[in-house]
């Protein structure tokens, strides 16, 4: 069935080419059904109405299906949609031409007919084939051609009306003696009747929701089609009718093409829609039952007048079967194809057309059977693409999408014929396979997976390098995927913990991992409402004088079992779980009022004192932050540049634009952004550049050897040296020792924190920091 959806740009807005502008659609809508109500009175005057008034309102009803046939194409369609509908109109004209013609050419009506009648067939016959034409170029513009089952069905259409037509109008015509040449021709017109049927069949079966132009056109069609079929029997003398009934019928055909003209949903059958091939739907399976009875109850009605008659209609009977098989074999073969491609969809990664989670487990069961007998070890590679998520920030999901894609071919050129390559989820990626026992191919294939990863992936965008991490799990056979699975993402996650682009092997002390780090996650859930966090100062000093410049705050945790548990297992907790967020504030606004505190007990020069308050990735993304730190400066009356927050140089890195826009939110409060731990993730110029921070923390891992080997002093002088030309203050974090102090201060690091100046501890232990200032 054919799609009559108009398309939006189509429907309004932007108007047709050639500076064309359709009439407001309601006003011709309008118009057009008060045609059809006009047409309907008209029209029954000419059927029932008085003697004296069918011939006037025969002209009137002639006249207006021409008037709406011009008007409508003008007003609805654009110049290069007219075609078919020019087609339409001259075909009319011949028509009227082939209707006076046998109104005023005596014997021209005559029946039986006589040579007369071939005059006004002269315009009768050009008038059908430019009007198939119409009909044609009708169904090619809307691409209704490309509808393969509609045309085989509109064919078998045409076939049952040919074996009627054959039977009740053609065939009759031999049972006469010396056949009449007139009335063959005159048997000619339903003939082309049944052409013109297959295009309206076509017209109307192919696509999806019909407009009310199309309706009417049928209607006009079908008018057509019984007025030339009743018209042949009458003048074969086979049907005992009127010529004012046969008329009727004609005069019904004007105006309905002509209302199919004048209503605005005209123009949807002369442009392209998108047509869906149907098969067997219930419309079609009832025309199909119907094309078949037909020549049944036909045949049991009229039996064959003959031998020429019977091979006729065995002919038509035959091609009718061999279209309704046809048919049939499409839409099982149609429907085969349909299943096999839902159960693709069902399996298979939309993406990448790798193997999904459904096939995965599928393939692991029916593995394990065979390993159980054959002792076989079944191997899953669970890869994770590290850091993906900044692949979509920087260059959008379409680039992540073409890299997953090519890690989706790398990844299946390392892999045996048996072996299963799936994708799971986002940036996971499975290998499955099956091995002899105790077999290495597993982490062989690993370490190729891994070399994969070294060679930079061609994109649209260029070279982009990433790496992966990979957990293997193994089995000898009954092991569900679900749980070989979560064993190989378990391991996966070991590898992510030992610093990424690497592999780990499953074993079950994983397992006791995994049920500590959750059971650690649920008392953590309650540790803010029971009171067990607190927090812990580090001093922070001027290397220049020696004195207290402000502190770090740290959270810390002890529980009433475990006793204290170390930041270290709980902080990458409470972030992943999002804890830190609400945890994150608390330690914002406890380290703010404890500095407030401070400033209030201490003598002259404390306003020069400071908390730096650790901030984590989540918090980073949270879109609270900012609203927090307001909040916090506004309760407490700490100044703004009292208050230092800490950031990682990956937290910023893993959402650039986001966190950019934060921190100058967080900036035009007024406090003091630092990087934190800086040399251990995307040290360069360029990005510290475009950071609104006024601090830099230097990491333990280049203080701890410095003064002493000197193996990272050349890389903690050009950090002072980077910073120094951009006005950016540097702290020294894990100073524990005299001589890495003295070097520090020798080089012009501003500040330090340490061991060596103090551990972090609670507030009340401060107390000879605060009170007098100190110096070291």
């Amino acid at each position: 069935m054919l799609s009559l959806s108009v398309r939006p740009e189509q429907a309004g807005g932007q108007p047709p080419s050639g500076g064309f502008r359709p009439a407001p659609q309601r006003r011709v809508t309008t118009l057009a059904w008060a045609f059809v109500a006009a047409s309907v009175g008209v029209l029954a005057l000419v059927a029932w109405g008085p003697a004296v008034l069918r011939a006037p309102f025969t002209l009137l009803a002639l006249a207006g299906g021409l008037w709406a046939l011009t008007y409508g194409m003008r007003r609805n369609a654009a110049p290069e949609q007219r075609g078919p509908w020019r087609c339409l109109l001259v075909a009319a004209w011949l028509f009227l031409v082939a209707i006076v013609l046998r109104a005023v050419v005596p014997g021209a009506a005559a029946t039986p007919p006589g040579p007369m009648v071939l005059i006004p067939d002269a315009f009768v016959l050009p008038a059908y084939l430019i009007m198939g034409y119409g009909f044609a170029g009708m169904l090619r513009r809307r691409r209704a051609t490309e509808d393969a089952p509609a045309r085989v069905d509109a064919l078998l259409v045409g076939l049952a009306t040919a074996f009627m037509t054959w039977t009740y109008v053609i065939a009759p015509q031999l049972g006469h003696d010396g056949v009449n040449v007139l009335r063959l021709a005159n048997s000619c017109f339903p003939v082309i009747d049944v052409v013109l049927l297959v295009l309206v069949a076509q017209l109307t079966l192919a696509g999806g929701a019909r407009q009310p132009a199309l309706w009417l056109l049928i209607g006009g069609s079908t008018a057509m089609f019984a007025g030339d079929f009743l018209f042949t029997l009458r003048d074969g003398q086979i049907l005992d009718l009127s010529q004012h009934t046969v008329e009727t019928l004609f005069v019904a055909v004007f105006l309905l093409v002509g209302a199919s003209a004048l209503h605005p949903s005209m123009r949807t059958l002369t442009q392209p829609q998108q047509i869906i091939a149907q098969d067997l739907s219930k419309v079609r399976t009832v025309l199909i039952a119907l094309v078949v009875v037909v020549p049944t109850v036909i045949t049991t009605l009229e039996p064959p007048r003959g031998v020429v008659d019977a091979a006729v209609r065995s002919v038509l009977c035959a091609l009718l079967v061999i279209g309704v098989l046809a048919r049939v074999v499409r839409a099982n073969n149609s429907q085969a194809r349909a299943e096999q491609s839902i159960r693709r969809r069902a399996t298979h990664d939309a993406l990448t057309d790798l193997p999904n989670r459904e096939l995965l487990a599928e393939t692991i069961a029916t593995w394990g059977d065979r390993a159980v007998a054959e002792q076989l070890e079944i191997s899953l590679l669970f890869i994770d693409l590290d850091r993906f998520k900044m692949v979509n920030d920087h260059w959008g999901h379409q680039i992540g999408d073409e890299l997953l894609c090519a890690v989706a071919g790398r990844l299946g050129t390392q892999v045996r014929e048996d072996d299963l390559v799936c994708r799971i989820g986002g940036d996971e990626f499975v290998i499955a396979l099956a091995t002899p026992s105790h077999s290495r191919y597993a982490e062989s294939l690993a370490e190729r997976v891994l070399g994969e990863f070294v060679r930079p992936f061609r994109l649209s965008v260029g070279e982009v390098v990433i790496s992966a991490s990979i957990g293997v799990a193994k089995s000898l056979g009954g092991a569900h995927a679900l749980e070989l699975i979560r064993d190989a993402d378990t391991a996966m996650y070991k590898a992510k913990g030992s610093g990424r682009n690497a592999f780990a092997m499953f074993d079950t002390s994983l397992r006791d991992e995994v049920r500590d780090r959750m059971n650690l996650e649920q008392a953590l859930r309650g540790a803010l409402e029971r009171d067990e966090l607190s927090v812990h100062f580090q001093p922070i000093v001027d290397l220049g004088t020696g004195e207290l410049e402000g502190f770090e705050a740290l959270m810390r945790w002890r529980h009433p079992v475990l006793g204290a548990v170390s930041p270290m297992q709980f902080i990458p907790i409470a972030e992943e779980t999002g804890l830190i967020v609400e945890a994150g504030a608390w330690l914002l606004r406890e380290s703010a009022n404890q500095l407030t505190r401070w400033i209030a007990e201490r003598p002259g020069g404390a306003r020069e004192l400071h908390v730096s308050v650790n901030v984590s990735v989540r918090q980073l993304r949270d879109g609270a932050l900012v609203d927090v730190v307001r909040d916090v400066l506004a309760e407490t009356g700490l100044p703004p540049q009292a208050l230092w927050l800490e950031i990682t140089e990956s937290g910023v890195m893993e959402d650039l634009n986001t966190a950019l826009a934060t921190l100058h939110a967080l900036r035009e409060l007024g406090v003091v952004l630092c990087i934190d731990d800086f040399g251990t993730g995307y040290s360069s110029l360029s990005y510290l550049n475009r950071l609104p921070v006024g601090i830099v923390k230097l990491d333990r891992s280049f203080v701890s050897e410095v003064g002493e080997s000197g193996a990272n002093e050349p890389i903690v002088r050009a950090v002072l040296a980077m910073t120094g030309a951009m006005n950016l203050r540097v702290v020294a974090e894990g100073v524990e020792t005299e001589v890495q102090r003295d070097w520090l201060r020798a080089q012009g690091c501003d500040l330090a924190q340490g061991w060596y100046y103090g551990a972090a501890k609670v507030a009340t232990d401060l107390d000879d920091w605060i009170r007098p200032p100190a110096t070291v």
